[in-house]
């Protein structure tokens, strides 16, 4: 365990070392500021706290932010160690592939969790103090929405560890991590919806519906944010999906871990495998 700490514990000071920590903060918080001041017009109108309206604008857009910079921190993480001859060199010491896997990870993870903790929460206490007053109903959804934000950035942290176990060259890993984001983010639910107009509900049902749903940790990630909760279900006009669904959050959360485990799981095998 001291040995996975240490190598964690490196990758966090490299993601210092390299701005990396700071540049997605940076990000993240004027992503969310942007749209918490850009709907304060409706908000005023209609009476909603910014911090719901933010949670519902974030809800789309984080899925294709905090996914693209999951694959770019950890698409190179065996492969790019494996060609600069760093990971030759670690394995001299007295360490298992499967700490050296699991301890990167970790420090990919807190990179990514800090970074998403530090931009949302600053933009959810600036909101807050520009209205001046504390809404702590508000505050419960906002709270999950940085939790699903995390969960969602570790299913494609451990996606790029499984390209980069897979293959050879970090130019292979790259192009791959990039089909891999277009997949899930664009492509699938253009599918799905294309499929579901073409259906016109002869054959796919609220459970097939479902099911197709939580092959996506995208879409696992937007019923978390935009189903969960009364205030941001209402908002964002999916009261009456979160209704039929049937998928509670617990479900939702056991899948979203499940598409941590499985991916990561699996580079860990093939880890341990490779040829160095």
């Amino acid at each position: 365990m001291n040995a996975i700490l240490i190598i964690a514990g490196k990758e966090l000071r490299d993601g210092l070392r390299n701005r990396w920590i700071l540049a997605i903060t940076i990000l993240l918080a004027a992503l969310a500021l942007a749209l918490g001041f850009l709907g304060s017009a409706p908000t005023g109108a209609v009476k909603v706290d910014p911090l719901t309206v933010t949670v519902v604008s974030l809800s789309s857009l984080s899925i294709f932010l905090i996914p693209l910079l999951a694959l770019l921190l950890s698409y190179d993480a065996i492969v790019g160690e494996a060609e600069g001859g760093t990971l030759a060199l670690m394995l001299t010491y007295p360490l298992s592939r499967g700490q050296i896997a699991i301890g990167k990870f970790l420090g990919h993870l807190s990179i990514l969790a800090l970074a998403t903790l530090l931009g949302y929460g600053f933009a959810g206490l600036a909101l807050q103090a520009v209205r001046g007053e504390i809404s702590f109903a508000a505050w419960e959804p906002f709270f999950a929405l940085i939790g699903a934000s995390i969960l969602l950035g570790a299913s494609f942290l451990a996606m790029g560890y499984l390209i980069s176990a897979r293959v050879r060259a970090r130019s292979t890993a790259a192009g791959i991590a990039l089909g891999v984001w277009l997949f899930f983010v664009v492509i699938y639910d253009m599918a799905l919806l294309g499929a579901l107009v073409a259906d016109q509900g002869r054959s796919l049902g609220a459970a097939q519906i479902n099911m197709l749903l939580l092959l996506n940790p995208s879409d696992v990630y937007r019923l978390l944010n935009l189903t969960g909760y009364e205030n941001t279900a209402m908002f964002s006009g999916m009261a009456g999906l979160s209704k039929q669904t049937g998928l509670g959050m617990p479900l939702l959360v056991a899948v979203q871990l499940a598409w941590i485990a499985l991916p990561f799981g699996l580079a860990c095998a093939l880890f341990k495998r490779r040829q160095i």
